[in-house]
Order: structure tokens, then sequence, then C-alpha cells
């Protein structure tokens, strides 16, 4: 499994741009661009180099690891997958290219879409040395029009972009970003109730085009869960001492929260049942919620079943569990 955190070679590009570098400049971009997300703006509030270098600063640990965790999630499930050519859609600042070529040492091709000239300047920037991603395609332009052109690929990825547009121009962007992939679809959104609500919307639409659920759902049918609830898992990464002054945070640790879905051409071989949260340990029995295949169950395991007890202690949210636990 790949490690959530940034690679070594990512990290160094990205420390020689911090010399000179005024932090609170720095955080004080970073605020107004979160600020904007949340807001549901767009990346048009990215518009320098200064803002785009606070951006990654501030973002791409989280996004890489989120990012990280979904193709640790859906490779557990399809291990045989040796892609090719990768298509990234929304690119940004390229996190999800540096995520997908860290995973897969046969992607030997990198193609990359978005219409923020400011984040494709510094992405091309960061993979200025390195010996497979210097020479990525990254195309400038809308993501309708430039994905519309775009050739197909083994994997397309689209990572926290579907919610910068309205509910049809999500359900065309579906459409295209399916029509492209010759094998595996994966989109990453915000692990909050609308970003669960983008991703369950485009799971469906997708599914009865044809595609198949590899991860996280152990199955094709519709979501077992019901409001208040949803669906979204969290992976923790270290923050470093310029994290923290961007961020303005104390703790050396942040969780990103997201919720994701990794769909495929033909359906996985096996698929096992998903942890949705922390299991329970008690003294007397460990409880966990589990979606399987027949839907949402919360199963319980005695601490007299010696093996299967120390085997669900090891359970972490988001696990895939084997239908034998």
């Amino acid at each position: 499994m790949a490690s959530p955190n940034l690679p070594a070679e990512l990290k160094a590009a990205l420390d020689a741009r911090l010399v000179g570098l005024s932090r609170s400049d720095a955080a004080g971009r970073a605020a107004r661009i979160s600020e904007n997300y949340r807001g549901g703006g767009n990346s048009g509030t990215v518009r320098s180099r200064a803002d785009a270098l606070a951006y990654a600063l501030a973002r791409m640990p989280a996004t890489y690891a989120a990012l990280t965790a979904s193709l640790n999630a859906f490779v557990e499930i399809k291990p045989d997958f040796t892609p090719q050519n990768l298509l990234d859609v929304g690119a940004g600042p390229a996190t999800a290219t540096w995520a997908a070529a860290e995973m897969w040492p046969s992607l030997d091709r990198f193609a990359l879409l978005d219409a923020n000239a400011a984040l494709r300047d510094l992405a091309l920037e960061l993979a200025h040395d390195s010996s497979r991603l210097r020479a990525m395609d990254y195309r400038l332009g809308d993501a309708h029009a430039a994905l519309a052109s775009a050739e197909t690929a083994d994997l397309v990825i689209a990572s926290y972009v579907i919610g910068e547009m309205d509910e049809a121009g999500q359900r065309e962007l579906a459409k295209l970003l399916w029509h492209k992939a010759r094998d595996t679809l994966l989109v990453v959104e915000p692990g909050t109730p609308e970003g669960y609500a983008r991703i369950i919307a485009l799971r469906e639409q997708l599914i009865a085009s044809g595609a198949h659920v590899a991860a996280p759902c152990p199955h094709d049918g519709r979501c077992p869960l019901r409001q208040p609830d949803w669906c979204h898992f969290t992976q923790r990464l270290p923050r470093l001492q310029a994290h923290k002054q961007i961020k303005g945070a104390e703790l050396p640790f942040e969780d990103e929260k997201f919720s994701y879905v990794a769909l495929t051409r033909a359906p996985a071989a096996r698929r096992s049942a998903r942890l949705l949260a922390h299991p329970l340990v008690g003294k007397v029995e460990i409880s966990a919620k589990l979606c399987n295949s027949d839907g949402l169950n919360l199963v319980r395991i005695p601490r007299r079943t010696k093996a299967a007890y120390a085997r669900a202690r090891r359970w972490r949210w988001g696990d895939a569990v084997p239908s034998e636990s």
C-alpha cells in the first residue's frame, strides 16, 4: 500500500519554493482560497503563482492523502490492474498524477486538464526534475471542452472538481469522464454530506450506463445509508512546520475526510464488505458498521471467539473486510 505522505521528490520540490516565502502572506492567501471553496467557489480565486503556491502548501498534502487512501482501497480489490496511461481531470497542481504515479510504476503517459493557468504553471514547475512526470501533457481549458477532445485512458481521475459546477454540468461531466475511461474511473470529493451526495448521483448515473463499483461499495445497488448519515472516510496525515504555519494550526496532524467511488468496465472478481466507521471495542465484544452485498449491517464479534476478535481489533475505518470475518 502506498504511503499517504507526499513522496520525497514532490516534498523536495515544494520545499525548494519555500525559500524567501512570506508565511503570513501565504497563510492569508490560503485562508481566502479556502473560504471561497467553502462557499461553493472554484479555482478562479487562484490567480497568481503566489496564490497557487499557497494553495499547494495548504491543500496538496491532504488531497494527496485522500487520493492515496482511495487508490489503496481500489488496488486491494483489483491488485492486477496495471494502467499504462492516466487522464487527470481538474488536475490543479497535479496532486492526483503524483499519487497515481507512486501507486503504479506501469504508468508511462500522463495527460492533465485544468482551466487554471497558475496551477498548471506550478504543476509543471514541481514536476520539472521528475524523470517520469516532467514530460506530462498538461492542457489548459474548460473541463467539458477539454475533456471532450481528450484521448481515452486506462485510468481517469477527477478529484475535488465536480462540486465546482451545477447539477446539469455534473451529469454532463460524469458522462464525459466515463466515456474517456477505458477501464477505471476514480472520483474523489470532500467527505461532507454535499460531497457524498455528488458521488452518489454520479455513481447511480454511471451504473445505469453499465459501470460497476470496485470500491468502496461491495455492490452495485443503491446506497443503504439514509440521512443524516453519509458515506465518507478519513485519512490522517502529519503536518510539517510550513504546513502548520500556512494553516494556522497547532496540532502536528490533520484528518482529511473524503468520499469517493472507483468504477470499472468489468465487475471486480471479489468485493469485500466495507467498514463505515471506527469499530467500537468493548470488554465483551467488538461492534462494527459494515456495508456488504446485502446492505448495511451491524456485526458483533464476541470476545470468546478469540481468532475473529483478534482480527476485528485490527480493523480500521474504511477497511475492506472479508466476508468470512
